[in-house]
């Protein structure tokens, strides 16, 4: 849940006119009106969230407020948007225009956690969604998180969740038993 004040809210006026075109849209069932209501629905969370980000003390810190610097969010963003790429810190460092050492110790002290550590635990997190919703062999799971082979995807699988991804797997509440290492908060 987010809460957004209304009374000191400069986004309040948006809200209202975004609920009231929403309400309109579900009483009136116009051609495509459920599009446009999802349409609206989706801007409506993301730019609650976006407040929430910009209000609260919680959304300052770890990869969620270093997304707000333009650097290491666009890094974050660049991680999260292709887990399997051959990520280094130099290559991530080049993708931003930063230097390598500069990058690195910014990313740290931001995320709260060592760049290659935040990838390995991004590709976790992805790895433990497509394990319950894909059944793509391991192997085919392996390569597109940018593992070599799939007894090394499955040695740092079992080093971070504890347990082999075929076991993850099999027990099919594997991300909703998310380590709280692991947890991208």
């Amino acid at each position: 849940m987010i809460r957004i004040e209304a009374s000191n809210s400069p986004e309040m006026e948006w809200i209202q006119t975004t609920l009231r075109l929403m309400a309109a849209e579900a009483r009136e069932l116009r051609p495509g009106g459920e599009a446009v209501t999802t349409r609206l629905a989706d801007i409506l969370v993301i730019q609650a969230i976006r407040s929430w980000i910009a209000q609260d003390p919680a959304a300052q810190t770890g990869w969620l407020g270093a997304l707000r610097d333009k650097q290491i969010g666009r890094a974050i963003s660049l991680i999260h948007r292709d887990p399997g790429r051959a990520w280094t810190v130099a290559s991530l460092a080049d993708e931003v225009a930063m230097s390598r050492s500069a990058f690195a110790a910014r990313f740290t002290e931001l995320v709260g956690e060592p760049v290659m550590h935040y990838v390995a635990r991004w590709r976790m997190h992805v790895a433990l969604t497509w394990l319950k919703d894909d059944d793509a062999p391991l192997g085919d799971l392996a390569g597109r998180l940018g593992y070599q082979s799939e007894a090394a995807f499955s040695r740092a699988f079992r080093r971070f969740i504890g347990v082999s991804p075929g076991a993850a797997r099999r027990n099919g509440d594997a991300k909703d038993r998310v380590p709280a290492a692991l947890q991208i908060s």
